[in-house]
């Protein structure tokens, strides 16, 4: 082959410290806007965003250049500093320290984006606890 060719799709979750329900309204507005730029930033585009007062979905393309790591590092440290700086919540903002990165099949992807676009409605039937644990025994990974 002339070329590397990759799709290495990646869903991350990851949330507020300690569950903190905390991103409402025009805060998780400015907030998505800001994890955009910062994902453009870094030559990585979130292919869907949304922001739920807890909790965080995203789906991405790593490109293979790119380290996962170090990309969600980059992503969380500069969002916690930009929203302190920035006053968008009462009190110091964290994220917690962890996040769930899980890889989807292309041919998963337009139902990934749905379940990403519809947080809304999932968590009128379970909690951010509930989902994410789900996640873990899905993929074979035991919650610590």
């Amino acid at each position: 082959m002339k070329h590397s060719h990759t799709r290495i799709w990646i869903h991350i979750i990851w949330g507020t410290k300690d569950h903190a329900r905390c991103l409402f309204n025009e805060t998780a507005i400015q907030a998505h806007k800001h994890l955009l730029q910062k994902a453009n930033d870094l030559k990585i585009s979130f292919e869907e965003l949304r922001i739920q007062p807890e909790h965080i979905h995203g789906l991405i393309n790593l490109p293979a250049n790119k380290c996962l790591s170090d990309f969600v590092q980059n992503v969380k440290g500069e969002s916690t500093h930009w929203i302190n700086q920035n006053n968008l919540i009462k009190g110091k903002f964290e994220w917690q320290r962890g996040y769930g990165a899980f890889s989807v099949s292309a041919s998963q992807i337009d139902i990934v984006k749905k379940y990403i676009q519809n947080q809304e409605e999932h968590h009128k039937r379970k909690t951010f606890k509930e989902e994410y644990d789900e996640w873990l025994e899905k993929y074979g990974i035991f919650n610590d």
